[in-house]
């Protein structure tokens, strides 16, 4: 399956870290063709003003990367948002694809739908064998409901509505907000302030112990073009890199880029969250996809952005 350089492609999501990361690869492989519409001018939880919008354009292809998303502590804190926000932007597009006779959709999900306890490396065939992470099970929730909503209308209805399961990813665009971020943009925070203060020490959530994959978010944005041209068998498939490291790990590693050695301590009052999270991305690999492991040059860019962003 090749997809014509020509096709209308809606892109929900297009100004966040994942979105401006798949928008940036679809232009660079050549695609003309593409919509896109900030919050202000489309309320993608607006169910009236998704369906219209989706019925006028008729894309050829949709790819949800618009998301309700945050770290740990967003996550535990804000439950209701999560879940509502989450499911009602999947709901309205994904039915309002169907209505409009789109068939072909990717749903962008996140590693985080798997059980908290889950056996590594974690393979689809594992997906609701276990309860999920307290901390983030609103978030994992609404994607389950969105992977399975995918599932069934792609069956039903003969649609190519599938979903590309990620790990943590990380780049440019992303959220440096403390209280709101993922731990790699916040461990890259909290060790450039400590280098522009001249700290000794920083302190990082939890134990630093859990283990986490991480993906450089262009190498995803690859993977979302690769799998749009390939006619995929399976309702979704992992996307990550199949490695892991701990939090700690990773803390040196930005350390030692940044070229300052600090004391970490912890702050055990705050929760770890899923103890491990790798992917098994033998499915992915089977249709001819390479993992890339940018990651000492995808650290470099995602810190020189977020110099530009921050001063």
């Amino acid at each position: 399956m090749k997809l014509n350089k020509n096709i209308k492609i809606f892109l929900a999501g297009h100004n966040g870290m994942v979105g401006s990361a798949i928008l940036k690869k679809l232009k660079d492989y050549g695609y003309k063709k593409i919509i896109t519409r900030n919050r202000k001018n489309l309320d993608l939880t607006n169910q009236e003003k998704t369906f219209k919008f989706l019925k006028k354009h008729k894309p050829h292809f949709v790819i949800i990367a618009a998301a309700k998303v945050g770290g740990i502590g967003a996550n535990n804190k804000f439950k209701d948002q999560f879940i509502y926000e989450n499911l009602q932007i999947q709901n309205n597009i994904i039915h309002g694809s169907f209505l409009a006779g789109v068939k072909n959709l990717f749903l962008l999900g996140s590693s985080c739908i798997y059980p908290k306890k889950c056996k590594q490396p974690m393979k689809e065939k594992y997906l609701l064998t276990g309860p999920l992470e307290e901390t983030n099970d609103a978030y994992a929730i609404a994607k389950i409901a969105g992977l399975k909503m995918c599932e069934f209308y792609s069956k039903l209805h003969k649609l190519n509505f599938k979903t590309l399961m990620p790990p943590n990813l990380y780049g440019p665009n992303d959220n440096y907000n403390l209280n709101e971020s993922h731990f790699y943009p916040a461990l890259i925070k909290k060790i450039h302030i400590a280098k522009i203060k001249k700290k000794s020490e920083i302190i990082l959530w939890g134990s630093g112990k859990p283990k986490r994959e991480l993906m450089f978010v262009y190498d995803f944005a690859d993977a979302v073009i690769f799998f749009m041209n390939k006619k995929i068998r399976e309702s979704f498939i992992n996307i990550g890199n199949g490695k892991y490291f701990s939090i700690i790990w990773y803390a040196k590693f930005i350390m030692r880029k940044l070229n300052i050695k600090l004391r970490i301590k912890f702050d055990k009052s705050k929760p770890d969250g899923t103890p491990k999270k790798c992917l098994d991305i033998a499915r992915a690999k089977k249709y001819g996809w390479k993992p890339k492991n940018n990651f000492h040059e995808g650290t470099k860019i995602t810190y020189d952005s977020f110099l530009k962003k921050e001063t």
